[in-house]
């Protein structure tokens, strides 16, 4: 039996499949309409009534187009206006049955995307859909994304606040900071260490090394610079000559930096200038270099000084009572001669030793150099031109004039030295204030100064040579041609002022001596005759003479009587406070500081002014004014001397 291929379609079959069909459109989450040719709804489903809000008798076959838009008008869908003209501009527009698009935002803020395409000659079917929750959602995502790109914005400017904070503090803080990668060349450099090279900042990222800091200093700390790159923390330091030809020091630290599978990315630099520690150690060595010597050549002093008082006592004595001997003179003459430059050599080591008493005044220093230059100009040779630099106004110093004039001559000496083949020295004068880090650097207490510099155009001194200018003994002269004392007096001397000595050389440039002397005001005047007078002891008393040293006793005892006064002697203190205690007509004391026994001269002195307060005291030093003679009115004579000197140190002394 043959079927039809396509059985008829009963009206149950029709009404179960609209039934069906509504069913599911009812269950799709958007809103569904189909208005046909006359503008008359003929399809719909529950969800456009329910998302539009319109009442169900409107859900029915035929229900007009135009009463949908009035409904909507009359309850303010549109916004304001005559009801009618908002319902007849949306009626036109259905008419032309276009394919459309649009939103609106009902009153219950609820976003309705209204989506429309035209049946040809049949109507439209439009679709509405709630969009109020994507339209939130991409709201709030804006929202977010605004406010990350503020918060980004704001961290980005927090970090370029930082990161020019980090710059200037760099740039501020005395260290010498930079970085450069595995390749070394530079990514970073601040300031301190950019100018350390004599450069700018901004010239050293992008660099290598070796065009930085220089082909010699990159040789020098390839090693190091090897160690960081392998992974390993190095510090060391080195030295570096600036363009000026000043000599800096500096202390380095290199640290790795690693990456995440631990190879070396680089290296960190981290410096500091240490020249004036370096420096100031220098001077703290050079200190103690000096004061070690000085304090064998104050021990020295003592002894050396008695076997010279008793050289030159016997040689003059001898002189004296054969004043007509020629042959002998010939003899006594050059000896005589040579134990006074004994003499003069001990002097000049207690002056380096700081241990030769000075006599410290406000002195006129502009016009001292004033009155020297005459001499300067005729103990230099004529291929020497010297020029002197003086202040107008008058520029005091407390210093020792002598001794002044000596370190002058010294100091002009050595640059004569250093130009035999001629050359310029210039001398000049200036005052200056010294505070903080410039006395620190010159081992000098902060305050008023007078610098007085000799330059020469000499051959200068290599830093070695500089190093141990001043040490006693040190000279690069051949052999007699200099005892090796002549700076390391003048730096004596200095320290001894109050003030200081510095040296600065360069060879084949020249060498420049500053002489730091403390500042200070022009003395009052006094009248001469107010003060200091004390009246000759009167005809020739007896003189008790105390002195350790039977040598030195006998030849000033042969002094004494000499002189014409009687004498009695004493070994030691004890011996000659019994003697002082036993004889009524002793009217001087003539002893030596230093003495055995527990009673020294300066015991001594205090117990002859206690018990003979009529009795005179002289005392006889070889460290002509050293650490053992106290300040106060006991008079003081420095060993050896000549007899014309006891007589007039024992005429000016009275208790």
């Amino acid at each position: 039996m043959n079927r039809p291929l396509f059985p008829p379609i009963d009206a149950t079959d029709t009404a179960a499949r609209l039934d069906l069909m509504q069913a599911a459109l009812d269950r799709v989450n958007q809103g569904f309409t189909i208005i046909d040719a006359e503008l008359r709804l003929v399809a719909w489903n529950r969800g456009f009534f329910e998302m539009l809000d319109f009442p169900p008798e409107f859900g029915r076959f035929g229900t007009p187009f135009e009463t949908f838009m009035r409904y909507n008008a009359e309850r303010g869908e549109y916004g304001p206006g005559p009801v009618e003209e908002l319902v007849a501009q949306r009626v036109d527009a259905a008419r032309a049955f276009a394919p459309h698009y649009f939103e609106r935002v009902r009153p219950n803020g609820r976003i309705i995307a209204v989506s429309g395409e035209p049946v040809p000659g049949r109507g439209f079917v439009t679709l509405y859909t709630d969009i109020t929750e994507q339209r939130n959602s991409e709201r709030l995502i804006r929202e977010q994304n605004n406010e990350l790109e503020r918060r980004v914005a704001e961290r980005t400017e927090a970090l370029s606040r930082s990161e020019e904070r980090l710059r200037l503090i760099t740039d501020a803080i005395p260290a010498l900071i930079a970085y450069f990668d595995r390749d070394r060349v530079y990514h970073f450099a601040n300031r301190g260490y950019a100018e350390w090279f004599g450069r700018r900042k901004e010239d050293v990222p992008g660099r290598d090394i070796e065009e930085v800091i220089g082909s010699r200093l990159a040789a020098e700390l390839k090693p190091h610079l090897d160690a960081v790159l392998e992974g390993r923390s190095v510090s060391y330091e080195y030295s570096l000559r600036r363009g000026d030809g000043s000599l800096r020091h500096a202390s380095s630290t290199l640290v790795p930096e690693f990456g995440p599978g631990g190879e070396v990315r680089g290296a960190y630099v981290l410096s500091a200038d240490v020249t004036e520690q370096k420096n100031t150690q220098t001077a703290l060595l050079q200190a103690r270099k000096m004061e070690a010597v000085g304090q064998l050549a104050g021990g020295l002093a003592h002894d050396f000084n008695n076997m010279l008082t008793v050289v030159i006592g016997n040689l003059a004595a001898l002189k004296e009572r054969q004043p007509h001997d020629a042959a002998l003179a010939d003899c006594l003459d050059p000896a005589l001669t040579a134990a006074r430059r004994g003499v003069d050599l001990i002097r000049r080591l207690l002056s380096f030793a700081r241990q030769q008493s000075l006599e410290p005044r406000p002195v006129d220093v502009v016009r001292l150099l004033d009155e020297l230059l005459p001499l300067l100009r005729r103990s230099l040779p004529e291929s020497i031109a010297v020029g002197c630099e003086l202040p107008e106004a008058t520029v005091f110093a407390m210093t020792d004039p002598h001794q002044l004039e000596n370190a002058l001559l010294n100091l002009a000496f050595n640059a004569r030295d250093a130009m035999p083949g001629g050359g310029s020295l210039a001398i000049r004068i200036a005052p200056r204030r010294l505070a903080g880090a410039a006395a620190a650097d010159l081992d000098l207490a902060p305050g008023d100064y007078v610098d007085i510099i000799v330059a020469d155009s000499g051959r200068g001194m290599s830093a070695a040579v500089l190093a141990r200018a001043l040490e006693p003994f040190f000279t690069t002269k051949g052999y007699a041609a200099g005892s090796g004392l002549g700076l390391s007096m003048v730096y004596g001397f200095a320290k001894q002022s109050g003030g200081g000595l510095r040296l600065a050389s360069t060879p084949g440039a020249g060498t420049e001596a500053q002489l730091h002397l403390p500042r200070c005001e022009p003395a009052a005047q006094v009248d001469a005759d107010g003060i200091g007078a004390l009246p000759a002891v009167p005809g020739r008393g007896l003189v008790l003479l105390v002195e350790d040293d039977a040598e030195v006793r006998r030849v000033v005892r042969m002094q004494l009587t000499g002189l014409g006064y009687p004498v009695i002697e004493a070994a030691n203190g004890a011996e000659g406070l019994a003697l002082l205690d036993q004889i009524d007509d002793i009217a001087l004391v003539v002893s030596d500081v230093v003495m055995p026994g527990g009673i020294d001269g300066l015991s001594l002195a205090r117990e002859v002014r206690a018990r003979r307060p009529q009795v005179g005291v002289l005392l006889m030093s070889g460290y002509a004014g050293g650490p053992d003679v106290a300040a106060g009115d006991v008079a003081l004579l420095a060993k050896p001397f000549a007899s014309h000197q006891l007589a007039a140190a024992l005429e000016s002394c009275r208790p």
